[in-house]
């Protein structure tokens, strides 16, 4: 059947779905972990939302009475998105069980300026108030799809019980059970604490330099003492085989990996999923980056997640940083 919408309808389906889709990638993003996969589901949801609009177009054009309207088009996204982002998991289990070495969350720069809301690259454009730190979303990755779901709606966007319910097709009570679940699973992993922004960036800078400069002495003192390494290059990069724990060990990869790696790369401090962070860059385009998680006091850095797979680097921009 032929596509009978007004230009006035397409143009109205079009804007809404152009309003919502920062959220609906920060959504999907935070269930999925993946900028491929995220703008896979942006897309689904397009065609699902265009056929579900053209359909309501239709059925009010041939009868000529009033169509059947969408109230809440933010809503019926939002569903649609969790949905396809849901049955996308599956696919995602699937290549992770020939992935080389650990596998490690896409990094998204939050620092670059913000584009117009329409026409934009959703990886490229605002600043996201949402974003969900590396560190979570490596944590995020033990939860079940559903208990994923939730969490992310319910923690990271502040949807309430009975909105996820339907947005899931579960009861009320089935939601709160796997929200419950859910924060018991991350906060066994990730106790709630939260270190100042300044203080971060202090940390990290402090970091970087002795990593770079390869005081090891430096290291060990910043390093929390169960500091451990993870390092992704999905078999197409330098990175370690298996996470590297323990203090000694982190501090000595570290330096050897600055030893090889150093000459001919730029370092820019940026921030990386709303943390501080370092971008390596090589002849102007991404090599690395990298994230330090800090202990609840802000002192030591306990974590260092190191991503150098090229194919998760594209939503790195090059050029220069927004601020010195």
């Amino acid at each position: 059947m032929a596509d009978q919408r007004t230009p006035a309808a397409t143009d109205a389906a079009t804007q809404a779905f152009l309003d919502h889709r920062e959220l609906l990638f920060a959504v999907a993003y935070n269930m999925l972990g993946t900028v491929a996969d995220t703008e896979d589901v942006l897309q689904e949801t397009w065609l699902s939302w265009a056929g579900r609009t053209s359909r309501a177009d239709e059925v009010g054009g041939g009868d000529g009475g009033p169509a059947p309207e969408i109230t809440h088009p933010r809503a019926y996204l939002v569903r649609i998105a969790v949905r396809h982002a849901l049955a996308r998991r599956a696919r995602i289990a699937r290549r992770r069980e020939t992935y080389v070495g650990p596998w490690l969350p896409e990094p998204l720069l939050t620092d670059v300026p913000a584009a117009p809301a329409a026409g934009g690259d959703a990886a490229e454009r605002a600043v996201r108030a949402e974003s969900v730190s590396l560190a979570m979303l490596v944590v995020l990755e033990t939860l079940t799809p559903l208990e994923r779901a939730v969490f992310v709606l319910h923690e990271v966007f502040g949807y309430p019980h009975p909105e996820i319910a339907d947005i899931l097709g579960r009861s009320p009570a089935a939601v709160r059970q796997l929200a419950h679940r859910a924060r018991t699973r991350v906060r066994a992993r990730r106790p709630r604490y939260e270190v100042r922004p300044r203080v971060r960036r202090q940390a990290t800078q402090r970091f970087v330099a002795a990593a770079l400069g390869g005081d090891l002495g430096a290291l060990l003192e910043i390093l929390a003492p169960e500091a451990t390494l993870w390092t992704d290059g999905g078999g197409k990069a330098q990175a370690a085989p298996r996470p590297i724990r323990g203090r000694d060990k982190v501090a000595r990869a570290l330096t050897g990996y600055a030893a090889r790696s150093a000459a001919g790369l730029e370092f820019r401090h940026r921030d990386v999923n709303g943390d501080a962070a370092v971008v390596v860059f090589e002849d102007g385009s991404p090599h690395a980056v990298m994230v330090m998680d800090l202990d609840p006091d802000g002192e030591r850095v306990r974590d260092v997640y190191l991503v150098t797979n090229p194919d998760k680097l594209p939503a790195v921009p090059d050029g220069t940083p927004p601020r010195p």
